[in-house]
């Protein structure tokens, strides 16, 4: 790419937004010219606002530290410095859903990490690998929105990547029924045990509202785009039973499954193996070289092991076998933070600029 796009960042404060600004710091297609959060971080520096709540590894990048934070609520001010902004704002849905369209108003792309949109008929909710034909939607929300080049684009929730994939992968046996369990890390919380203490040890069998998007939102991802509309996919069904455990990064699942047409082993595995996507086809800046990969090990997958396999944004298989009520079972597991998360939403990012829906103004 000749020159770079500009980006801006809203909830830049937030762990979410932290993140943003570590995966753009050098990146080859993208500058981070703004960073925008609540009015009680606005006018301050971004080292500022952050103060001693920066949650990464890594140190905060130091082009960023006297960067000064715009309050996000001055729309026309952050968006007359940038060609399009990631979302990772904290506020209720209803105001998310208001203030990502009066962005998308201005002629801003607007990539988001939020749930709020992802059940607007017109919002395409993509995992670039699975399903990059359901942003040909975006042409019928330009139209209900009145704009030529501003839009809303989404990403699923961080808890059904680790076994999404697979559905996809498998979709020639025609899955018919799915039983999951996920075991999510605290930072899909935004936390780390230094905020909380009381996970260290514990299991909470409650993740509020995680249940209904772990059954629901891989049916919008296998859906079809009909009369101005994402419709989802019928089938399979899913039941997800979703926990908290005391892991700090990495969503791991333990999936049994169905098919119409009883596949092998052998075949199963094939299929995730070899299976790829535009990312790969288009060698995106943060796509993994390989989607998923499978391990033979009993005692894989592993968090210490595999979270960060292909930087985080790929995903690891395991423990395939028969079931005895189900035709097969497996085990997966995603870094909930960079596949699931902020990662996935600037591969999102990058999947919209190779297409050409995000350019610069």
């Amino acid at each position: 790419m000749a020159e770079k796009l500009r980006v801006g960042i809203l909830g830049a404060t937030g762990m979410v937004g932290q993140r943003f600004i570590t995966l753009l710091a050098d990146h080859p297609w993208y500058d981070i010219k703004v960073l925008a959060a609540s009015s009680r971080s606005a006018g301050k520096t971004y080292a500022e606002a952050v103060g001693d709540k920066w949650k990464m590894d890594t140190p905060m990048p130091e082009f960023v530290k006297d960067m000064i934070v715009k309050n996000i609520d001055e729309i026309e001010d952050v968006t007359s410095q940038v060609d399009f902004v990631f979302s990772a704002v904290n506020m209720k849905k209803d105001e998310i859903r208001e203030i990502e369209e009066k962005y998308a108003k201005t002629e801003t792309p607007v990539v988001s990490n939020n749930s709020a949109h992802r059940w607007t008929p017109d919002v395409p909710m993509v995992i670039p690998e699975i399903n990059p034909q359901h942003y040909e939607i975006i042409e019928a929300q330009k139209k209900r929105l009145g704009t030529t080049r501003g839009f809303i684009a989404v990403k699923p929730n961080c808890s059904i990547q680790s076994y999404i994939p697979c559905l996809a992968a498998w979709k020639e046996f025609e899955p018919t029924k799915v039983v999951v369990s996920t075991y999510q890390a605290i930072s899909g919380a935004g936390k780390t045990f230094k905020d909380w203490p009381e996970m260290i040890g514990n299991i909470i069998p409650y993740i509020g509202g995680e249940e209904e998007k772990s059954e629901q939102e891989p049916l919008k991802v296998l859906g079809h785009i009909e009369g101005g509309e994402i419709v989802k996919a019928e089938s399979p069904v899913i039941s997800a039973q979703c926990i908290r455990v005391p892991v700090l990064n990495g969503h791991t699942a333990t999936v049994s499954i169905s098919f119409a047409k009883k596949p092998t082993k052998e075949e199963l595995i094939d299929r995730i193996v070899n299976f790829k996507g535009l990312p790969q086809k288009y060698e995106l800046p943060h796509a993994p070289k390989q989607f998923v990969q499978y391990r033979e090990e009993d005692n894989r997958p592993q968090v210490l092991e595999d979270v960060n396999y292909e930087g985080g944004m790929g995903v690891t298989i395991g423990r395939l076998r028969e079931d005895n009520i189900f035709d097969f079972k497996f085990v997966g597991l995603s870094h909930n933070t960079l596949r699931g998360a902020a990662g996935g939403a600037v591969e999102s990012a990058e999947m919209l600029t190779a297409l050409g829906y995000i350019k610069a103004k």
